[in-house]
């Protein structure tokens, strides 16, 4: 069985930026249904076409990762705004005005505002994956309906 929109695919993975490891399936794949923007779309891109057992190397640009770093994406909202205590660096995700989830990192305090950065921690970069394709089968039809 080959990768192909509706598959769930099982992946075995290794992420570097600038020869740096970032992230990695270390044993436990990565499950995912292709097509359906549930990774990055470079990587679905990279994968379609692929059988169980491949594996290659592929190199994602920002615009295909998790976009460029955008400027705007830095904004200074009131400590008010928070339920938590925020500490500087630290990762959260909260809600925008639609209500979808939102990640952000803190990068100053001062007073009763916080400067918070709402671009992707990988926003920017040029990825360096390392792909094996370990299952490939069916979606159920419950889960092509979510």
């Amino acid at each position: 069985m080959i990768v192909e929109n509706n598959k769930v695919i099982s992946l075995e993975y290794s992420l570097t930026v600038e020869g740096n490891a970032v992230d990695a399936s270390d044993g436990e794949p990565l499950i995912f249904l292709q097509g359906h923007g549930n990774v990055i779309p470079g990587l679905e891109a990279a994968i379609d076409g692929m059988k169980v057992g491949d594996e290659k190397r592929v190199t994602i640009e920002p615009t295909e990762g998790y976009g460029l770093w955008e400027e705007e994406l830095i904004q200074t909202i009131p400590v008010t705004a928070f339920d938590d205590e925020l500490e500087i660096g630290s990762n959260y995700t909260g809600e925008d005005e639609d209500g979808q989830p939102v990640s952000f990192i803190v990068l100053s305090l001062e007073g009763d505002e916080a400067m918070v950065d709402f671009n992707h921690p990988l926003a920017g970069d040029t990825l360096d994956f390392w792909v094996k394709i370990v299952a490939v089968r069916d979606a159920t039809p419950d889960e092509l309906e979510h």
